[in-house]
């Protein structure tokens, strides 16, 4: 049975379509899946951001085929863990939970580096290159404890 694991942030074209494809360039697409969502719908259908593409390639990480989409209830029902990037996002997942064992699912992605710490990924959308950069790295250490957890269960 595979783990299906999504990333979630505001509009699904900066950080969560790094942190996809951080997360499936290292775990085994055969025991995992991984997607990304957002939970505004201003960019569905859309590639991530230019800058998001181009600091995930500078990584050998290829995500230009991703196309953005929103959150809806049924990614309860399709996903084992939802990893959010902030306050906001968790708020606007959470707002559409209808169980205990929805909202369950849904944690910041930084708590997997520093638990409890509920730490924020900043939004780089309105900053320059090394704000991507800066991102990118954030999740990296991130998706490292994700594998690390996942591998070692």
């Amino acid at each position: 049975m595979k783990v299906k694991i999504l990333m979630v942030c505001l509009g699904n074209i900066c950080r969560s379509p790094i942190a996809e494809g951080l997360l499936k360039s290292k775990l085994n697409n055969n025991n995992f899946f991984i997607d990304s969502a957002g939970t505004g719908s201003w960019h569905v259908g859309n590639k991530p951001d230019l800058r998001s593409i181009t600091v995930s390639k500078t990584h050998h990480i290829d995500i230009s085929n991703q196309k953005a989409r929103q959150f809806t209830y049924e990614d309860y029902i399709n996903f084992d863990h939802i990893y959010v990037m902030d306050q906001s996002n968790k708020k606007n997942v959470l707002s559409l939970a209808k169980t205990p064992e929805d909202r369950n699912k849904v944690q910041l992605i930084l708590n997997e580096l520093i638990p409890n710490s509920n730490l924020e990924v900043p939004d780089p959308y309105y900053d320059e290159d090394q704000g991507f950069e800066n991102v990118f790295q954030m999740l990296d250490k991130a998706c490292n404890s994700i594998v690390y957890r996942f591998l070692n269960f």
